[in-house]
Protein backbone atom coordinates (compact mmCIF):
# COMPACT_ATOMS: atom_id res chain seq x y z
CA UNK A 1 0.00 0.00 0.00
CA UNK A 2 1.45 3.33 -0.99
CA UNK A 3 2.38 5.97 1.86
CA UNK A 4 0.45 8.84 0.35
CA UNK A 5 -2.37 9.78 -1.96
CA UNK A 6 -2.70 12.23 -4.23
CA UNK A 7 -6.30 13.58 -4.27
CA UNK A 8 -7.44 15.87 -7.58
CA UNK A 9 -11.11 17.46 -7.78
CA UNK A 10 -12.16 16.93 -11.35
CA UNK A 11 -15.59 18.04 -11.12
CA UNK A 12 -17.94 20.94 -9.40
CA UNK A 13 -19.65 21.08 -5.94
CA UNK A 14 -22.49 22.80 -7.35
CA UNK A 15 -25.84 20.86 -6.98
CA UNK A 16 -23.82 18.01 -4.87
CA UNK A 17 -25.44 17.57 -1.06
CA UNK A 18 -23.74 19.53 1.71
CA UNK A 19 -21.80 16.30 3.71
CA UNK A 20 -20.05 16.35 -0.03
CA UNK A 21 -19.35 19.16 0.12
CA UNK A 22 -17.73 19.51 3.39
CA UNK A 23 -16.00 16.22 2.79
CA UNK A 24 -14.16 17.98 0.19
CA UNK A 25 -13.42 20.77 1.84
CA UNK A 26 -11.93 18.50 4.57
CA UNK A 27 -10.00 17.54 2.21
CA UNK A 28 -8.25 20.58 1.77
CA UNK A 29 -9.92 21.02 -1.73
CA UNK A 30 -11.61 23.84 -3.13
CA UNK A 31 -11.79 24.04 -6.65
CA UNK A 32 -11.62 21.90 -9.85
CA UNK A 33 -8.03 21.23 -10.68
CA UNK A 34 -6.69 22.01 -7.94
CA UNK A 35 -4.57 18.76 -5.90
CA UNK A 36 -3.44 17.96 -2.07
CA UNK A 37 -1.30 15.21 -0.92
CA UNK A 38 -2.59 13.36 2.03
CA UNK A 39 -1.49 10.16 4.05
CA UNK A 40 -3.13 7.05 2.93
CA UNK A 41 -5.38 6.18 6.50
CA UNK A 42 -8.67 4.67 6.35
CA UNK A 43 -10.25 8.20 7.47
CA UNK A 44 -8.62 9.57 4.36
CA UNK A 45 -9.79 6.28 2.13
CA UNK A 46 -13.12 6.76 4.03
CA UNK A 47 -13.66 10.73 2.70
CA UNK A 48 -12.17 9.71 -1.22
CA UNK A 49 -14.83 7.15 -1.39
CA UNK A 50 -17.53 9.73 -0.35
CA UNK A 51 -16.57 11.95 -2.50
CA UNK A 52 -15.63 9.65 -5.61
CA UNK A 53 -17.25 10.73 -8.16
CA UNK A 54 -15.88 14.28 -8.08
CA UNK A 55 -12.33 13.40 -7.36
CA UNK A 56 -9.14 11.50 -9.46
CA UNK A 57 -6.67 9.94 -6.88
CA UNK A 58 -3.23 8.52 -7.61
CA UNK A 59 -1.19 6.40 -5.10
CA UNK A 60 2.14 7.80 -4.94
CA UNK A 61 5.53 7.33 -2.81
Amino acid sequence: MAANLKVTQIKSVISEKQNQRDTLRSLGLKRIGQSVVREDTKQNRGYVNTVAHLVKVEEID
